[in-house]
């Protein structure tokens, strides 16, 4: 079987190589009964859901509005990359390396 990261997304695919490398008997499995690229499909949507609510509460809870990227660009984009990158983090742990 071939996956392609198109058809899983990115976080199907950080999933699927976690997978891999910890848990090939897991993966060979799923590839037997054909539901490997089902399951990280839902991974993925998962983990997309979960870092969209994720980004909009840190942001809420931080004060990172539209008002402040009209009068701080700058700022703003470094508040919502480092919220970003706390959020991505939340996932990697609790979704992709479980």
């Amino acid at each position: 079987m071939n996956l392609n990261i198109g058809n899983i997304g990115v976080w199907g695919f950080r999933h699927y190589d976690y997978l891999k490398q910890n848990r090939p008997s897991t993966v060979g499995v799923m590839r037997m009964n054909g539901t490997l690229e089902g399951y990280l499909k839902e991974v993925n949507q998962e983990a997309t859901e979960m870092l969209e609510t994720l980004i909009r509460q840190y942001a809420k809870a931080e004060g990172v509005t539209e008002a402040l990227k009209r009068t701080d660009q700058l700022g703003w984009v470094l508040k919502m990359n480092s919220i970003r990158n706390r959020a991505e983090e939340v996932i990697l742990n609790e979704i992709i390396y479980r």
